[in-house]
């Protein structure tokens, strides 16, 4: 079993309290985590503003670097891990085991935290809006004779972490490169990840002082977001809506993705099929941007069952299976929660399991300690059907009937929608929609992201502020 302490701004700290993680499939205890209180928190906040200091001194090129080192060793090196070093396949295998994701979805999003940390410059070229990098180290810069002066935020900024899937930890690897200490509270079955990260930074010269590691309990995760000047979290609906006002808590909720076909190309949905798949059940259905739902002015009853053949033949299959197409859940009450949800939301007139029909088998199947949901067409006669707007930890979507006109107000907040139509006026009313975060216009995946571009927010913005500045004895600059 490997033993995983906390890191406290560059020191390794050993708790009394910790807690243990378990194989999902086999019970046996995998890790020990090292779990802190509250108290020690507020005591680890006194010493940012000297780390913060101390990164911002850092040349910008010279943390670019640094990333370019960190990269490699993320994907290439044994790293450390508490009183273990893994390597990238080992480091995958007990992320899998942990969580419940299939190694091979693990494998593939732990790529995409690869991918940021060695595209870097490029990320940050996007969340600045090409701002020269340069700016960064005097805080302003002059573009076509207009100064632009930026301020950072916070000494520190927290991240409160899921443990659903690998990928997210793509949001706040930047953070370092923005010259802000970063503080991470891992998910509880997720430590894997941002352990890794930190010690590749760690590796590539990242001063200890600007990187925290901090296992902790709920009532510890307030305190990071209540005490952390600026932060971003991970939850549903009910969890982020303490926060929901707070301007300093970046909020990663619930995503109610969307396809939306326009009146153009409702007939030809068939050509749309495979992206509608992917959207709906790419890395198990389980994250925000998958697609919970597919909005159309007509043929939704042919377009449900032309997703639920697609999708019906999906099985459970163990963790290791490189086919693997839907993840397990670590924890089988949760998934017999989600099933009993949708049975009864269908004893509603007005909603049919499109799927479960042509399956022939129950949606909810359970092996030994392990139980996995499979994915699930739902096809809605109106949108005020409980079951037409919920996003579930699985591939689930619904399928609804209304007309263009009416459509973008109908559909409500939507993180992440791709609107299949070539109507010039339609994807105008789309690009002019205030309730949509990223817009794909075309046969684009809901799930297909580009890395420079903000994602429920964005990062720099979130750390920095545009100010005035003038100076009096350099009229022309500073």
């Amino acid at each position: 079993m490997i033993r995983i302490p906390a890191l406290r701004f560059g020191k390794p700290y050993t708790s009394l309290e910790k807690a243990t993680l378990v194989h999902h499939v086999t019970g046996e205890p995998v890790a020990e985590v090292s779990q802190v209180t509250g108290s020690m928190i507020a005591r680890d906040l006194g010493s940012v503003a000297r780390a913060h200091k101390e990164l911002a001194a850092i040349p910008v090129r010279d943390l670019l670097a640094m990333y370019e080192k960190a990269a490699d060793y993320f994907l290439n090196a044994a790293l450390p891990c508490g009183d273990a070093e893994l390597t990238f396949d080992q480091y995958v295998r007990n992320l899998s085991s942990t969580t419940g994701s299939p190694v091979v979805f693990c494998d593939r999003n732990a790529r995409k935290v690869h991918y940021v940390l060695s595209h870097i410059e490029e990320v940050i070229g996007g969340l600045t809006r090409g701002l020269p990098l340069d700016a960064l180290d005097a805080g302003y810069t002059t573009r076509g004779g207009r100064m632009q002066a930026f301020y950072p935020t916070t000494d520190v900024f927290g991240a409160v972490l899921p443990s659903n899937s690998p990928g997210v930890h793509s949001l706040w690897v930047p953070t370092i490169a923005f010259k802000i200490p970063l503080l991470v509270k891992p998910g509880r079955e997720e430590p894997w990840t941002p352990y890794r990260v930190l010690q590749a930074f760690l590796k590539a010269g990242v001063p200890a002082s600007a990187l925290a590691f901090l296992p902790t309990d709920h009532a510890g995760a307030a305190d990071i977001l209540r005490l952390c000047g600026r932060s971003m979290a991970f939850g549903d609906d009910r969890t982020m809506a303490p926060y929901k006002s707070d301007h300093r808590v970046e909020i990663h909720g619930t995503g109610y993705s969307k396809f939306i076909f326009g009146e153009d190309q409702a007939d030809q949905w068939e050509k749309h099929l495979d992206v509608m798949v992917e959207g709906i059940a790419a890395n198990g259905g389980r994250a925000c941007v998958n697609a919970s739902a597919v909005w159309t002015p007509r043929n939704a009853d042919a377009i449900a069952e032309g997703l639920a053949k697609r999708l019906a033949g999906a099985k459970a299959r163990p963790w290791d299976d490189p086919a693997c197409e839907v993840s397990a859940f670590a924890n089988p009450s949760v998934a017999e929660a989600i099933n009993n949800m949708i049975d009864e939301g269908l004893k509603e007139p007005g909603a049919v399991d499109v799927t479960q029909k042509l399956r022939g088998t129950p949606r909810l199947v359970k092996e030994g300690r392990v139980a996995w949901l499979l994915p699930t067409i739902v096809r809605c006669e109106s949108p005020d059907h409980p079951l037409a707007n919920k996003e579930f930890l699985f591939p689930y979507a619904s399928v609804i009937e209304w007309p263009q006109q009416d459509v973008l107000k109908r559909i409500g907040y939507t993180l992440a929608a791709t609107v299949l139509s070539d109507d010039p006026a339609f994807i105008a009313d789309a690009l002019a929609c205030p309730t949509v975060e990223r817009l794909n216009i075309g046969p684009l995946p809901t799930n297909r992201l580009t890395w420079d571009q903000p994602h429920e927010g964005n990062l720099f913005t979130h750390l920095y502020k545009q100010r005035a500045l003038q100076h009096a004895r350099t009229p022309a600059g500073v």
